[in-house]
């Protein structure tokens, strides 16, 4: 399904941890990120790496300044599109990750819920649920 007011590709985020390789063992067996490559391997220390769900990629690496559970607040949200929103849920709540929203149908047209990570970064997992204008919920659309 196609939504006008929320596009899935594009972009590659890197996301900083305390330890990279805690980080993705608990992506992967929270979320489901599966391991794409590593580097900067020393002993049991890795400098970072690229996973993916789906369609979905992401490059984590080291702590670069304090995590958002360090700074009390959130630095950024990510959102994977992924199709069985409630079963990624079930599974994320049941591995003890934090749920902050659960999963809901949005106004402009994706059903989707939000959790925390082990270092606090904010995921939503989400999914197209019906075509909406941006314009329908409030939003200005450019005009170019």
């Amino acid at each position: 399904m196609r939504n006008r007011s929320v596009p899935v590709d594009g972009v590659l985020p890197h996301v900083s941890y305390r330890n990279v390789a805690e980080a993705m063992a608990w992506l992967g067996r929270v979320f489901g990120f599966e391991e794409h490559y590593r580097y900067g391997v020393e002993g049991e220390r890795v400098s970072g790496a690229q996973l993916r769900l789906g369609e979905a990629y992401v490059m984590v690496r080291t702590r670069e300044g304090e995590t958002p559970a360090e700074l009390g607040f959130g630095t950024q949200s990510l959102t994977v599109f992924v199709e069985d929103v409630e079963g990624h849920s079930a599974r994320a709540k049941a591995e003890g990750a934090t749920i902050v929203e659960e999963p809901h149908e949005t106004m402009y047209g994706e059903f989707q819920y939000a959790t925390l990570d082990l270092d606090g970064h904010h995921w939503l997992f989400s999914r197209h649920a019906r075509d909406v204008a941006p314009e329908e919920w409030g939003a200005v659309a450019a005009r170019g």
